[in-house]
């Protein structure tokens, strides 16, 4: 677990950290995805618990950061689906203060790791709120994803956010407070993190070993995180078959849809419908005299198509792929919906 802000989090976390002693119970940390938000609110989480902070930040030589990069201060909870929980190398769902999964029928199968903040994770916290901490300071709770919670976990939460238990801070880390219910917001000192500068982010990209970073930058929209992330899993900032795509069309040429469509049938249905929506942020964006934002390799075909393609057509097209995006977790016939998706793309680009 880290305990440190990124390069362009320090002035504003120095800053914030100032004023510890007149601190809000509940603080909505938020932001555009991938700048690291969530590094931000752990490593504040460590600052407020270290026993002898340098600048406000934590020391991370006393007994209380030992603890924190250990992962068992008593005093710090993270609440997190369990899902999110084992990407992060929990070696249990349960591990962290989540309960333990349970299990189905009566065998040893048990149920798939939840996507969900669950209310039994907020009334878990009840007992810890009810013991004192254990070094005289500060307890902190960190949620995150914040939109993670559904309304009975969200109305779970709000009932202690309006009877805050003493010394006990929350750090709700979200992307969209517009996504979370409007009264617990309404809870919450509101930290909005701006993203970094684009030759802050390069320049960190750079340090991190990313090839290319202008173009890994531009396809996670500015967010440097997101951006190495994407280059750790893939081998191109723009996708393969999206370049081929784009291109084939810019020519004013049909693509082979079948071909494509077996190509991406593994490909998880969000990935390339982020791909997709991406696209014609720039498409729309070439047909305001606007250079891409996202994938400034494929500037030219995008031009072109923008050239000849039906305004509100590419308009319409994005709105649908939004509310694609929406059901990516669960479409009913993944393979059917690529075909739909890639063909409503060439009939909207063909004018």
């Amino acid at each position: 677990m880290t305990a440190q802000f990124l390069p362009w989090q320090q002035t504003l976390a120095r800053q914030w950290l100032g004023q510890r002693e007149r601190f809000a119970h509940a603080w909505l940390i938020h932001g555009l995805a991938g700048i690291g938000k969530l590094d931000f609110a752990l490593a504040a989480a460590a600052a407020l618990l270290c026993e002898s902070p340098e600048d406000g930040v934590a020391c991370g030589k006393c007994l209380a950061c030992g603890w924190v990069r250990a992962g068992n201060h008593p005093d710090l909870r993270r609440i997190r689906p369990e899902a999110v929980a084992l990407e992060e190398g929990a070696e249990t769902a349960a591990e962290g203060g989540e309960e333990p999964a349970a299990e189905t029928g009566g065998g040893a199968a048990k149920r798939a790791p939840s996507k969900d903040i669950r209310i039994e994770q907020i009334r878990g916290l009840e007992s810890w709120f009810n013991t004192a901490t254990h070094r005289g300071g500060w307890r902190v709770a960190v949620l995150y994803p914040a939109h993670a919670m559904n309304v009975v976990s969200s109305n779970a939460l709000l009932k202690v956010l309006e009877e805050p238990p003493p010394h006990t801070v929350f750090l709700l880390v979200a992307d969209a407070p517009d996504r979370l219910l409007p009264t617990l917001v309404s809870r919450c000192r509101r930290l909005p993190l701006a993203a970094p500068g684009q030759a802050e982010s390069l320049a960190w990209l750079d340090e991190q070993g990313v090839k290319a970073p202008a173009e890994w930058l531009a396809a996670a929209g500015g967010a440097p995180l997101a951006a190495l992330r994407l280059s750790n899993e893939r081998e191109s900032a723009c996708p393969d078959w999206l370049q081929a795509l784009v291109r084939t069309l810019g020519k004013g040429q049909q693509p082979d849809l079948g071909q494509m469509v077996e190509a991406l049938e593994k490909t998880p249905t969000g990935q390339w419908l982020d791909a997709l929506q991406r696209f014609f942020a720039d498409l729309m964006l070439g047909a305001a005299g606007a250079p891409p934002r996202y994938f400034p390799q494929l500037a030219e075909a995008t031009q072109a198509l923008a050239a000849r393609a039906s305004r509100s057509n590419v308009a319409e097209t994005a709105r649908w792929l939004g509310q694609q995006q929406r059901l990516a977790s669960h479409p009913l016939n993944a393979k059917l919906l690529l075909h739909a998706s890639l063909q409503r793309v060439v009939l909207s680009c063909q004018g």
